[in-house]
């Protein structure tokens, strides 16, 4: 009979941030992300660095200053009040990402006073670091997660509507690829894509086409995973491919500015696949053919770049030829992962 009880009382739903609460989180977010960038860049192309006190440490750390501040600002009533279900959605795990943060702040720079400042791979497992990181992300992605509680913008916004969502995933995108600096195939210049898609050196070859499935991965999951809520915008890929770029060449000095500009292109395409295809859960075989397509043209256009501007090989131990297998194939196996993907995101009709 407890089942046919009717109770008077309200039911308690969570508040939503406004847009504008969440497009200057989203902006904040930008401004500690150039920093980690611009730190990003001074490691890889600074040898004599060896001081935490530096200019872009002093960008990065501004930026987060601010976030935290917003962050304060935006729950500081419900947390005084220690209505703690009255902190918008999104912002509560924000709350506890800047914590973090801080904490790894703290211990990243006793880490450098006490072993110096890194230079080479170790940068990316440092506990410190790898502590900044992912409290970093985090915070990035509050406005997707406060927008995506928020039913009441149309399903299929456009992309100023949905703009602070874009841009927090390109930038949450864009620190994922500065971790994963080791797997991510764009840091790599036309000359390494000819290179690793020729008979030269296999092993060369092994390490180009799992970094190419890693980045592809990381590029493609943050679009399905928009879709599964709202009918992607036109420019949603441009964006997320173009701060994926920036940082991408910054690491390397800018040196592989024609590669990147053929991704961006690939960007564009793939925004214009987004437009026809509509992918969406409640049309499962537009979504999987929308994951598979994508990166097939992502990473068509990336190899066709690749070798067109490619600077000559030589091999002076024996001749030097594309493999054709692999210039048809990588793109294959990069649109099979996106299927697989997004089976596994939507495994049936929703």
């Amino acid at each position: 009979m407890t089942d046919l009880l009717v109770t008077d009382e309200p039911t308690v739903t969570r508040p939503t941030a406004s847009y504008r609460t969440n497009l200057v989180t989203a902006l904040l977010g930008a401004w500690l992300t150039i920093g980690l960038m611009l730190d990003a860049w001074a490691h890889n192309n600074l040898p004599e660095l060896e001081s935490f006190f530096t200019p872009w440490h002093g960008v990065f750390y501004t930026g987060f200053f601010a976030t935290a501040a917003w962050i304060w600002w935006t729950v500081r009533r419900p947390l005084m009040d220690r209505r703690f279900d009255q902190i918008p959605v999104g912002y509560g795990a924000a709350v506890v990402a800047v914590g973090v943060f801080a904490v790894s702040a703290a211990g990243d720079m006793t880490w450098h006073l006490i072993f110096g400042v890194e230079q080479n791979i170790n940068i990316l497992f440092s506990p410190t670091h790898l502590g900044l990181g992912a409290s970093m992300v985090a915070i990035l992605l509050t406005p997707v997660r406060s927008a995506w509680a928020d039913r009441s913008p149309a399903v299929a916004p456009g992309l100023g509507r949905l703009l602070p969502s874009v841009l927090s995933t390109a930038l949450a995108v864009t620190v994922t690829l500065l971790f994963l600096q080791y797997a991510n195939v764009l840091t790599h210049g036309s000359g390494d894509v000819a290179v690793g898609l020729s008979n030269m050196d296999e092993g060369f070859t092994a390490g180009l086409v799992t970094d190419m499935a890693v980045t592809n991965l990381v590029l493609l999951m943050p679009l399905l995973a928009l879709a599964r809520r709202w009918t992607l915008p036109f420019g949603t890929a441009t964006v997320i491919y173009a701060v994926a770029c920036l940082l991408s060449a910054a690491t390397t000095g800018f040196d592989n500015t024609v590669l990147m500009l053929g991704v961006l292109a690939s960007g564009v395409c793939v925004d214009l696949l987004a437009r026809w295809l509509r992918p969406s859960p409640r049309r499962p075989i537009r979504f999987r053919a929308f994951a598979a397509a994508a990166p097939l043209v992502t990473w068509a256009i990336f190899i066709a770049t690749g070798y067109l501007t490619s600077p000559p090989l030589y091999n002076p131990e024996g001749t030097v030829h594309a493999v054709p297998e692999l210039y048809t194939g990588a793109p294959i196996v990069q649109a099979l992962l996106g299927l697989l993907v997004s089976i596994l995101l939507v495994p049936r009709h929703e």
